[in-house]
């Protein structure tokens, strides 16, 4: 018998339904979670994609920097000169003598014949072998070509190029000389002097090392040229310029043109710790260009809303906010290709990965002076003129900028670029005098090249060797005609303080630097010229 609840008060169902009520319900069936929108499912996938792709880009960047492989040629293992060459106390007093002779060139002055003249005869006092057996010529008045005939001389020769002219030592009582400019002191461990830089040292070490060869009865199987002009500090065109068209005229091709440009630093370029010798490959063309401003003058009592100096101050302003464009590419390209294997891992990525991050290496170079100019053609303005009276509104006020400019870049691009910039009828933006090109790239990726660097390196193989660009003007130019391998380098050790020393206050060269200078023109031509 079945036992029945009694219904509750006030329950008028029946039994049944009252007992059916009191039993336990069965659970409900759990309720489906509520689907995610499909945009959210969509944005949760494209980050996981965008992570993974960033995981692998940064593997590719790092991948691409572990692989960088250096460009540094092995240095031959070279036995040590015999003879030596002459220990750097005699070598000093050589280079002291010739410092002493002040050949300066100057802008607008005729050169003064006596210094180059009696430079001359110390020259050939000083290396009798050389003017006993080389063929000596005067070029142009003063400058100086010397032949070494070589046993084969159908064979392209070598030019090694130097200048014999400095520019005036000016000093003031805020900046004095420690010694006088052409006192020739040896003192500290450094000869001291207007070109003991810039270039008699060149002149001196390849006379040097040309006397020494001589003496070890080296012959060489093709000719030697030995081209010091006597006016390079003001564009070379009596000197250098006749010495490469007398050559020319002669029938003379040179597999090799080396002359100054670029040295040996230490503690210049950054992120390398080591030496770094730059080659010169190429060097920046110039010009100058003259910006004027015309509108109506009068009396300075009464200024209109614009004058002529207004207008021309505007027109500068913008063409300082607007520079030419960056590029990283010829040149400056090749130097980092060169440099950046040598560097630290962070900077191996960014070098390695120029297709990526070229914007920001390029506004890393843009933030210095010296690898600012390197990716791009400067203007600078040097000059500016207007009233000669203070209370006169001129009618005309003028600026002149000079351009440097690299390979690649035009002169008329130049022009273009600063008409645009400043966009101002009453402003003419013309070049005026010489423009000069830059000069054509000498080959980088080629024997003569790799063996001037090997050459560098059998000095020191600590030191890096890297291409470079030229941000002057030397000789070299002169001799594009001549050689299709023209270098700018020599064989002198620079650092950070060097630099205000070149055609500045107390130019000077360590006394310990000089043997490695004639060692290194002796092994060139020993490699080259053999």
């Amino acid at each position: 018998m079945t036992a029945t609840l009694p219904p509750r008060d006030g329950d008028d169902r029946s039994p049944e339904a009252a007992a059916a009520s009191a039993a336990p319900a069965a659970p409900a069936a759990p309720a489906a979670p509520p689907r995610r929108p499909r945009w959210r499912r969509y944005l949760g996938r494209g980050l996981l994609a965008l992570a993974a792709l960033a995981v692998a880009l940064v593997g590719v960047l790092l991948v691409r920097a572990a692989r960088l492989s250096s460009r540094q040629p092995a240095p031959a293992a070279v036995p040590p000169l015999a003879p030596p060459v002459r220990p750097g106390t005699e070598l000093a007093a050589h280079l002291a003598g010739a410092l002493r002779l002040p050949t300066v060139s100057s802008h607008g002055g005729p050169v003064e014949p006596r210094a180059f003249l009696e430079l001359h005869g110390y020259l050939a006092e000083t290396f009798p072998r050389v003017h006993r057996e080389l063929r000596r010529e005067v070029i142009g008045g003063y400058s100086l070509l010397y032949t070494w005939p070589g046993q084969e001389p159908a064979l392209p020769a070598i030019v090694l190029a130097a200048h014999q002219d400095v520019v005036p030592a000016e000093a003031t009582a805020a900046v004095p000389w420690t010694h006088p400019p052409f006192g020739g002191a040896i003192a500290d461990g450094f000869v001291w002097g207007r070109g003991a830089l810039d270039d008699k040292i060149a002149v001196i070490a390849i006379l040097e090392a040309i006397e020494h060869l001589l003496g070890a009865g080296f012959l060489p199987r093709r000719t030697i040229y030995l081209a010091f002009g006597h006016d390079e500090e003001v564009g070379g065109r009596e000197g250098a310029a006749r010495i490469a068209a007398t050559l020319q005229g002669r029938g003379a091709r040179a597999a090799l043109v080396l002359d100054e440009g670029m040295a040996v630093t230490q503690g210049i370029i950054d992120g390398i710790d080591r030496p770094v010798a730059l080659i010169g490959v190429a060097e920046k063309g110039f010009a100058d260009i003259a910006v004027t401003a015309q509108v109506t003058g009068g009396h300075s009592s009464m200024p209109p809303e614009a004058t002529a100096v207004g207008v021309l101050a505007r027109a500068l302003a913008a063409i300082d906010r607007d520079p030419m464009p960056s590029e990283l590419d010829g040149v400056a390209r090749a130097m980092l290709e060169h440099l950046a294997p040598e560097m630290g891992f962070g900077r191996r990525v960014l070098m390695a990965n120029l297709w990526l991050l070229q914007p920001l290496v390029l506004r890393a170079l843009a933030g210095a002076s010296s690898s600012n100019a390197l990716i791009r053609s400067t203007i600078a303005p040097t000059m500016l003129a207007g009233s000669d009276r203070s209370n006169v509104l001129p009618a005309r006020a003028r600026a002149t900028l000079n351009v440097r400019l690299r390979p690649g870049d035009s002169i008329a691009g130049v022009l273009g670029h600063l008409r645009r910039v400043v966009d101002d009828p009453r402003v003419t933006i013309e070049a005026e005098g010489e423009v000069a090109a830059a000069s054509p790239i000498s080959p980088i990726d080629d024997p003569t090249f790799q063996g001037v660097m090997t050459t560098i390196r059998e000095l020191d193989a600590r030191i890096v060797v890297a291409p470079g660009l030229v941000l002057g003007a030397t000789d070299a130019k002169h001799y594009a005609g001549l050689a299709d391998h023209i270098y700018r380098f020599n064989p002198m050790r620079i650092g950070p303080g060097d630099l205000p020393r070149l055609h500045g206050v107390d130019e000077r060269i360590a006394v310990a630097d000089l043997p490695g200078a004639v060692t290194f023109y002796v092994r060139l031509l020993t490699r080259f010229a053999r």
